[in-house]
Parts: structure tokens; C-alpha cells; sequence
């Protein structure tokens, strides 16, 4: 079973993929969205069919005391779609501090600085540890 994560923001969708056994996240190229432009379904829906996802998590943007924002409604708007579109279940998780650590695991690697900044990097990355949250839950989780 391959799940694919997502890290949904106003101009990049991080995208993550898992392994087949669904142990492992890995972030693919992330998805960039025009400002006040419609979310790049079409790109979403292809690369879920291309990797055989069978699901779909995607990052809900909490506030600090684990309320929803304004935002997260957008979010389940988006994800609720995007499932619908590919009649696949949609599992919420946590995203709370997820771009943080993304930043510092990119930060991390030995890359050149000019790559290590590349906002890209990070939303693939943010997009992998919120999939390895819901696959370390034993694929446990807030469903539509």
C-alpha cells in the first residue's frame, strides 16, 4: 500500500510518497501554485495514479493550542476534492511545527547553501514528515 502525503500551502505543495510496504516517506518534486490560482489538480491526481496511492494524508495547519484555523478549512476543501476526485480515503494529521523541523533536516544536509535555501526543499520535506507521522501512528488518524 503507497500513501501519498501533502503538505498543501498558498504557493508550493510538498508531495511525499511512501514505500510499498509503507514504512518509509520520500518527498517528491514539489508542486508550485500560482498566487489566487486554482490548485494544480491535474499534477496531484496524476502523480497519485503514477505512484498507485491508496490514500491520501494531508498536513491540517493547526493553531498552537490545537484548534483549526481559517486555513484548514481551504486545507479539507482541497484535500476533500482531491480524495473525491480519485476516490481515495483522506486522512488529516497534525502539521503543527512540521515546516520547522523541515527546515532543519534541510538545513542539515550537506548541500550547497543556495540549495539548502530553496524553499522547495523544505515543503517536500514537511510534506515526508507529515506522512512519517501518519505512518509511525500505524496509519492512525483524523479521516475526512
Amino acid at each position: 500500500m503507497r500513501v501519498l502525503g501533502i503538505d498543501y500551502g498558498e504557493r508550493r505543495i510538498g508531495v511525499a510518497i511512501s514505500d510499498p510496504t509503507s514504512t518509509f516517506a520520500t518527498p517528491l518534486p514539489t508542486l508550485t501554485r500560482r498566487r489566487g490560482k486554482r490548485p494544480p489538480m491535474g499534477a496531484l491526481q496524476a502523480l497519485a495514479r503514477e505512484h498507485g496511492a491508496t490514500a491520501l494524508i494531508v498536513g491540517l495547519p493547526l493553531a498552537a493550542d490545537g484548534t483549526e484555523t481559517p486555513w484548514c478549512a481551504e486545507v479539507r476543501r482541497f484535500g476533500d476534492r482531491l480524495g473525491g476526485n480519485l476516490a481515495l480515503d483522506v486522512y488529516y494529521v497534525d502539521e503543527r511545527m512540521t515546516s520547522a523541523r523541515a527546515e532543519r533536516v534541510v538545513r542539515s544536509l550537506a548541500l550547497p547553501r543556495r540549495k539548502r535555501e530553496q524553499k522547495e526543499r523544505v515543503d517536500a520535506a514537511a510534506a515526508a514528515l507529515i506522512l512519517q507521522r501518519w505512518l509511525d501512528s500505524g496509519g492512525r488518524g483524523a479521516s475526512g
